[in-house]
């Protein structure tokens, strides 16, 4: 026990300045960020080596995608908090039981998406708006990615829980080897043994189950801070992780229902081009707010360990931290793709093609929703970091639906293309103004801005906190 005490204590329980709180939450946004890059470099070896329509049908079954994904994520941040928070309240067994039976539920789930999936796939593919074109690249890599579904939400649970562990370094080095081991395999099954689509699904399933296994091999040990035990059978605790996670399944969802509006309507506009052009967008929009959603990865469990160990000081002075960081990243984020957008789009695709036109001029409009999106993105995962999953589903259903949606029906009809790209800068401004509200008003509730009303916990307001 004092062991674990210890060990908390070295990690999310320790007295943060701006330059720890940046090295601590530095191996979660690598990890992330080499996330974002290697499943870019995934989609170019498709569009390098089987072609644009390829491309286009790998966005085609991206719905799905986000469905796992969506999975994985409420999974994954809804433990994350009810661990965490027991943990900072000191009850370090039970959240070990806790973590067992959700991973265990988490298995279960994965198992029988990938069942139905596979049950309905021919329907669900065309359903998605597939072609005869794309139809057979969208069979082959959906039929092999399915299969390693519960992998994939393995992978995104012992990411998140790594860093609760105070492990943030190991979940780094996984993920560091598991994209370069989906690069070494994309090379060998795509380019090497000619396997095509199908291919590219095999190297991006064993990547998935490569982080799988080592996070099993960490948490199996038994003088971790979290450790799999027998289980409490607990359905309450299940229902809270997932309305805890309910932000995230919710986020990816509206991703699925956004991502298919795009195709069906860049399929309109544009054919199979406009496909693979909007494609490349939503790759490059993947790689950006992987930052953001690594850097919240890591601050959330700091945020959930201070919030249930009541020290509002602290809290107040990571959640400012936070702001600044974010703020920076933002800018710096936004100049880069400004400068170096067309770079990037061409990548996919030779400079002389329609595809690579389409792409970068949209680019310029598309990137400045790089400006907000940090900020939507770490208020949700404040409100899910202090178990408040109401309003982190509000910010993430406004974020990637409802304004999206809404701009998607509308723009597109005014501006044609440009309404595309209009249309995700619309939405993370309105959205960003939604969050900003939400945190105001809520504010005292959760001690992370104090002032002389906080209660019970009164003391300075952020700017008057010196690290």
């Amino acid at each position: 026990m004092e062991t674990h005490i210890n060990t908390i204590h070295n990690t999310i329980a320790a007295n943060f300045t701006l330059k720890s709180l940046l090295r601590f939450t530095l191996p979660t946004v690598t990890m992330m960020l080499f996330m974002g890059l290697y499943t870019m470099v995934d989609s170019i070896l498709i569009s390098r080596f089987i072609g644009t329509d390829g491309l286009s049908a790998l966005n085609i079954i991206t719905p799905v995608i986000n469905l796992i994904v969506g999975f994985g994520g409420m999974f994954a941040t809804g433990t994350n908090a009810i661990v965490a928070r027991e943990l900072g309240e000191g009850n370090t067994n039970r959240a070990s039981q806790d973590f067992s039976l959700l991973v265990i539920t988490a298995i279960v789930a994965g198992i029988g998406i990938a069942i139905a999936g596979t049950l309905w796939k021919t329907s669900l593919i065309q359903t998605l708006g597939s072609n005869k074109v794309l139809f057979p690249y969208c069979n082959s890599y959906l039929s092999v990615l399915l299969f390693f579904t519960p992998a994939a939400i393995m992978q995104i649970l012992f990411q998140h829980l790594l860093v609760t562990a105070g492990k943030p370094g190991v979940g780094l080095m996984v993920s560091v080897g598991a994209g370069i081991l989906n690069i070494l395999l994309d090379i060998l099954f795509i380019v090497e043994y000619k396997m095509g689509i199908a291919g590219a699904a095999l190297g991006t399933g064993l990547a998935y189950t490569f982080p799988s296994l080592v996070g099993i091999a960490v948490f199996i040990q038994k003088d971790a801070v979290l450790t799999f035990c027998r289980p409490i059978i607990d359905f309450h605790v299940i229902i809270k992780s997932c309305k805890n996670g309910f932000s995230e399944l919710v986020s990816q969802s509206a991703m699925a229902v956004t991502t298919f509006l795009f195709n069906i309507t860049m399929m309109k506009l544009a054919g199979e081009t406009g496909v693979a052009a909007i494609t490349i967008m939503i790759y490059a929009q993947f790689l950006v707010t992987s930052i953001y959603i690594g850097f919240s990865m890591g601050v959330s469990p700091i945020l959930s360990f201070n919030y249930g160990s009541h020290n509002s000081p602290r809290l107040t002075r990571i959640f400012s931290y936070s702001f600044w960081i974010i703020g920076i990243f933002s800018g710096i984020l936004f100049i880069c793709s400004q400068l170096y957008g067309p770079v990037l789009v061409s990548f996919f695709t030779d400079t002389t093609s329609p595809v690579y036109h389409l792409a970068s001029t949209g680019f310029r409009i598309f990137s400045s929703s790089f400006l907000c999106s940090g900020f939507t993105i770490f208020a949700s995962a404040t409100f899910t970091a202090f178990s408040d999953w109401k309003r982190s589903a509000i910010i993430s259903c406004l974020r990637s639906f409802i304004c999206l949606v809404i701009a998607l029906m509308l723009f597109p009809r005014i501006w044609q293309e440009t309404g595309v790209w209009l249309a995700v800068p619309f939405s993370e401004f309105a959205s960003l103004l939604a969050s900003l509200i939400l945190l105001h008003k809520f504010r005292h509730v959760y001690n992370y801005c104090q002032s002389r009303h906080s209660k019970p916990f009164a003391s300075p307001c952020p700017h008057e906190i010196k690290s």
